[in-house]
């Protein structure tokens, strides 16, 4: 495909390929919109990665706070319902050829109500890429928006922020070219072991804007190519 058909194809698809993440399913609930997630109503990216609003996004998207707190069982999967706009429906998740990886972090936090999540505290629980021809925030679009994430059995109980972040790559031959999307829900995870430390990373400060994860045109690549997912490592229970 030429690059000008591409690139007419990108601009045409624009308009519609903004997401939110604005519910989370949890020990079998799907919570309302909104409901103890900092959410927007603009559904724009951030694409500056060091951006204080790269921890739970902020201006041009300012958040609304909540003042809920969702109950989470560690050991189990929650789900992040993405969608095009707080008022979209399952089959308006994000533009599909808006490619990338798709993360997930938790930050142990005093007050989840008020903690801004910006600084040090966070470790990468969940992460997928590009693998069999397939990227992950298109296997997030075939699940009905639906980002499937596990809740480590290992953690402490307490209250965290959870961090869900979708990334488009489609425009990320520049940098800052690559439109990260991210909303923190407010949760209490209960039946932890705490037999496990997770290293932490700030925020800002996981991604560089050179990132080969986030610097890459993606247009370019063979099929079987080898994605490197950006940020730390995946933490796992020993």
């Amino acid at each position: 495909m030429k690059a000008s058909v591409v690139l007419a194809a990108i601009t045409a698809s624009a308009a519609s390929a903004h997401t939110i993440f604005t519910q989370l399913t949890a020990d079998g609930k799907t919570y309302g919109v909104s409901y103890g997630i900092r959410t927007p109503t603009y559904d724009g990216p951030q694409t500056n990665v060091n951006s204080n609003n790269m921890a739970c996004n902020g201006a041009p998207n300012p958040t609304r706070p909540s003042d809920k707190i969702i109950p989470v069982t560690a050991g189990t999967n929650v789900s992040a319902v993405w969608r095009h706009t707080l008022e979209s429906g399952p089959n308006d998740v994000m533009d599909a050829g808006h490619k990338g990886p798709v993360m997930a972090y938790l930050k142990k936090v005093s007050d989840a109500k008020t903690d801004s999540g910006v600084g040090n505290g966070w470790f990468k629980i969940q992460e997928g890429g590009y693998s069999n021809g397939k990227w992950a925030t298109n296997v997030v679009i075939d699940n009905k928006g639906n980002q499937v994430i596990p809740i480590p059995s290992c953690i402490a109980n307490g209250q965290y922020l959870l961090r869900a972040e979708m990334v488009a790559l489609h425009g990320a031959r520049s940098s800052q070219g690559a439109q990260l999307y991210m909303e923190c829900a407010q949760i209490e995870v209960t039946g932890g072991t705490g037999t496990a430390t997770p290293k932490t990373y700030s925020i800002p400060g996981i991604y560089k804007a050179n990132d080969p994860g986030l610097l890459i045109d993606i247009y370019s690549q063979k099929a079987n190519f080898q994605y490197v997912i950006p940020g730390p490592p995946l933490f796992t229970c020993p």
